[in-house]
């Protein structure tokens, strides 16, 4: 019996690269572009060529009222409440491997593939699926995919996952694909110019006090422009003259106050986790793992420890800015264990 499956096709090079390989693993395909932030895109109509010039069916699906509420609004109101989110966690939860799985069940369709950078394996012995990273490190996006779980793992191909991106364009050009040369998307989809608070001022039809910078023994720096303009870390666009470099330390919901320190501030030998996926069986006790508290960082070496439904993650050394609304994600090797949202640096 032929394997089927549904494409999302976001109108660049991945996907479309990412249609043809399942389409030559002998897969009943289909192309899907997810509507859910505008109308059709001129990066919608480059999926629809694609998916023409393979012969294969493709939909245009509407999500764009499901995207404002489980993903855009989530955004804003972590911002108002201090945190610093990553959508594309929330987008991969609740769209990708949520919405259009289920669309592609009502289609006929057995399971979807992405353009994503990972893998997933069947693991015998446990008779688990493992989500894995790419083979490729450079491009690897097992960060943004821990929410996957046991029954998602076995309806998801990830054609991706053992290429390099110049395999990939080289294949598209290959085939003439009109995606082949198209540059990759560096900012949230939504928010295409990068300002983020003036993005979420719209959204939400508010305005955000200005408040206070201050020092860590209180003093006041200067004047801030409104909470959602500032994340842990951050240097650039305080306007304030400092005899030194100073970096944001602390966002002070209930004084409306930002904490601006040294870098050496900014370290932290702990952080505890929330909203934990164990993408296996959750361990008992302590478990040794290497972790990352943001996309492109180099994993850490450290220990998780369970209590309850929090996550206790402990460095080895200490972490620069671990920041709230992040997340941390743990590996044993190759092997995403699992991953959380981060609610506090310690």
């Amino acid at each position: 019996m032929t394997k089927s499956t549904l494409i999302a096709m976001s109108g660049g090079v991945d996907s479309s690269v990412a249609a043809l390989l399942m389409k030559e693993r002998g897969y009943d395909c289909a192309g899907a572009t997810m509507l859910l932030h505008s109308g059709e895109s001129a990066d919608a109509r480059d999926a629809r060529d694609v998916a023409q010039s393979l012969g294969i069916p493709f939909y245009l699906l509407d999500f764009r009222e499901d995207f404002s509420r489980l993903v855009i609004d989530d955004f804003a109101r972590a911002y108002e409440r201090g945190d610093t989110p990553n959508p594309c966690v929330v987008c991969n939860k609740h769209i990708k491997f949520g919405r259009l799985l289920r669309e592609a069940e009502k289609l006929g369709y057995a399971g979807i593939s992405t353009g994503h950078y990972a893998r997933v394996e069947y693991d015998e012995p446990s008779g688990k699926y493992l989500l894995k990273k790419a083979a490729n490190a450079e491009k690897d996006q097992s960060y943004v995919l821990y929410n996957l779980t046991q029954e998602q793992m076995a309806r998801v191909n990830f054609p991706l996952g053992e290429f390099t991106k110049a395999e990939i364009r080289a294949i598209a050009e290959k085939h003439g694909f009109v995606t082949a040369h198209k540059h990759d998307s560096q900012d949230i989809c939504f928010v295409p110019d990068g300002d983020y608070a003036a993005y979420i001022e719209r959204h939400t039809g508010k305005t955000y006090e200005p408040g206070d910078f201050v020092d860590k023994n209180g003093k006041i720096l200067g004047r801030h422009r409104g909470m959602i303009h500032y994340t842990v870390g951050q240097r650039k666009g305080l306007g304030l003259a400092l005899d030194a470099p100073g970096y944001v330390c602390e966002k002070r919901m209930d004084t409306n106050t930002v904490v601006i320190g040294q870098n050496s501030d900014l370290f932290s030998s702990a952080l505890s986790a929330s909203d934990f996926n164990w993408t296996v069986d959750e361990p008992s006790g302590k478990l040794r793992v290497k972790a990352r508290t943001r996309y492109n960082q180099r994993e850490q070496d450290a220990v998780a420890y369970t209590k309850g439904d929090i996550v206790r993650v402990e460095f080895d050394e200490p972490q620069r800015a671990i920041t709230c609304g992040q997340s941390v994600v743990l590996y044993d090797g190759d092997t995403v264990v699992g991953g959380g949202i981060i609610r506090k640096a310690l």
